[in-house]
């Protein structure tokens, strides 16, 4: 047994949000420290293992439809929360998303700057040499002997989880503060550029890679860590757009051939396409799946349900908040004006359980993917709104404000029949490798049509005659809605400042707004940070 004299993590929001603007980390933001060596230098991390065990709780913040998830998601051209009377209105802060008018001082911005920062330090107190295992910090010989036998690996995927911090950081502000983990409060932290911190990143993910050990596809239960194929996965997310983030504007046939083969690399551990499309969003085993956290997926489920919709377990029904775009339902093949079974709709566009279709007491009366039109109970009841109107939810929306409760289309990949919160959400997954890289293989001056049409075929969509960018894009978009990547893949396919429904028409086209400004509390705590241009 370990001794008790170790200070422990509180990694609270509150903790996040006032000590890391400038990146200043106060003892009690420490991870299960040493004891202070003399002179107030950082000593290491006593306690790897339970210090890693914390990362992966701060790292379930994905989980939140706020910060990370808005920003990727609500800023993009298929999501949005329009307010509804007075719900969902929250001064406006998820409205200026959609609509690209965001400023400095957006909570949601600082947050996610605090917050993944926040991570990149305490990935490298971690990573840190003099974090290895002391002999001294164990009663039993043979805990320390596991600590060290389990060191290396312990560090490599500290690597990944820094390379993917930094990755946030870099793909959304463009510049990324670096605090070495013995720097006094006084001290400014550092600022890297863009291409320092791609640098940073690769040079992280590879030790990963090396580092980590293979994870075969299917092996569900060891895939909520690191594993060398979530490492690998990262990697080549990262390449594929390292043309923008080095500044150059055109993707390196050397990056380029390396997505190709790190998805290979993938592959050959026996990760494939799945043909059952909504499956795969529940905590069972699958092909597919390459990384997942143990946060809940309630965020995912609820967000959109409108009050009335209840199921066994959240008998308190849903928020009714999110829904989707028109354009993009229309952009999924199907009866544009019903989405039951037999419409005609590829799988992934999902279906809205009816009674004459005996389907709804299975499905607990919540649809898959895309809900339009009545909704209805489990036992088939036509559900209403509160003021009593049948919640058929249409596909206009009046605006970003005046909306009404049934007003949006709403969506739903992860299902209650699976439980409404349980703490299994997909991050990585192979349809997105798959994806990249026959974009890789697009860019590079290669046929991808085949490659594209084996993913629409298993999901029931009609193949495509050929494939240009913007087919590849709007695949992207039908294949991996709801999964917090949609902002990164517009920038990168420079549709990201385009206009859309409800875009504000004085933000179209001003491609500054593919980099989110720095905090305006981090730059007057640091200041060694410069503010994005525009901003």
């Amino acid at each position: 047994m370990k001794r008790n004299r170790f200070k422990l993590l509180t990694l609270t929001i509150a903790a996040l949000a006032f000590s890391c603007t400038d990146l200043e980390i106060e003892d009690s933001d420490s991870i299960i420290d040493r004891e202070t060596a003399e002179g107030g230098t950082f000593a290491g991390v006593a306690n790897i293992e339970g210090s890693l065990n914390n990362l992966y709780n701060a790292f379930n913040g994905i989980g939140d439809q706020t910060n990370f998830y808005a920003l990727q998601e609500v800023a993009g051209d298929i999501e949005l929360v329009p307010t509804r009377g007075t719900d969902w209105g929250d001064n406006g802060i998820w409205r200026t998303l959609h609509a690209h008018t965001w400023n400095a001082d957006h909570d949601y911005v600082l947050n996610v700057w605090n917050n993944w920062n926040q991570r990149i330090f305490l990935s490298s107190e971690v990573i840190d040499p003099r974090s290895e295992p002391q002999r001294e910090d164990f009663e039993e010989q043979a805990e320390y002997d596991e600590a060290i036998a389990n060191y290396p690996a312990n560090v490599a995927e500290a690597h990944f989880l820094r390379a993917f911090a930094t990755w946030i950081v870099m793909d959304m502000y463009g510049q990324v503060p670096f605090r070495e983990v013995d720097s006094g409060p006084q001290e400014l932290p550092t600022v890297r550029t863009r291409t320092q911190a791609l640098a940073d990143v690769l040079a992280d993910v590879d030790l990963a890679i090396a580092g980590l050990s293979d994870v075969a596809a299917g092996d569900v239960d060891n895939m909520n860590r690191a594993s060398r194929q979530a490492a690998q996965f990262l990697k080549a997310r990262v390449l594929l757009n390292a043309h923008i983030y080095d500044g150059s504007g055109t993707p390196d046939n050397t990056n380029l051939q390396q997505v190709i083969d790190l998805v290979d690399a993938i592959a050959a551990q026996g990760y494939a396409l799945e043909d059952d499309y909504f499956g795969m969003f529940q905590d069972s085993a699958d092909n597919e799946t390459i990384w997942w956290l143990g946060t809940s997926v309630g965020n995912r489920i609820w967000n959109g349900m409108h009050y009335n919709t209840v199921t066994p377990d959240n008998g308190g029904g849903g928020w009714n908040g999110f829904c989707v775009l028109s354009e993009f339902y229309d952009s999924f093949e199907g009866d544009p004006n019903s989405n039951r079974i037999n419409s005609g709709q590829e799988e992934r566009r999902g279906f809205v359980p009816h009674p004459d279709d005996n389907n709804t007491e299975e499905t607990l009366g919540v649809g898959y993917g895309m809900l339009f039109g009545q909704q209805y109970s489990a036992s088939g009841e036509a559900l209403r709104t509160r003021p009593g109107a049948p919640l058929a939810f249409s596909r206009e929306l009046p605006g970003l404000a005046g909306n009404t409760e049934e007003t949006g289309i709403r969506t739903i990949k992860y299902h209650p029949v699976n439980g409404s919160f349980t703490n299994h959400e997909l991050i990585f997954r192979y349809a997105d490798a798959h994806l990249m890289k026959a974009e890789a293989m697009l860019r590079m001056g290669s046929d991808i049509t085949a490659m594209v049409n084996q993913l629409r075929t298993l999901r029931e969509a009609t193949p495509l005659g050929s494939v240009t960018e913007d087919d590849l894009l709007a695949e992207r978009g039908r294949e991996l809605y709801k999964e917090a990547i949609r902002r990164t893949d517009l920038v990168r396919f420079g549709q990201f400042t385009r206009d859309w429904e409800f875009k504000d028409p004085g933000a179209v086209g001003q491609d500054f707004r593919n980099l989110f400004p720095i905090p305006t509390r981090a730059l007057l705590s640091n200041p060694n940070l410069e503010q994005n241009p525009g901003y």
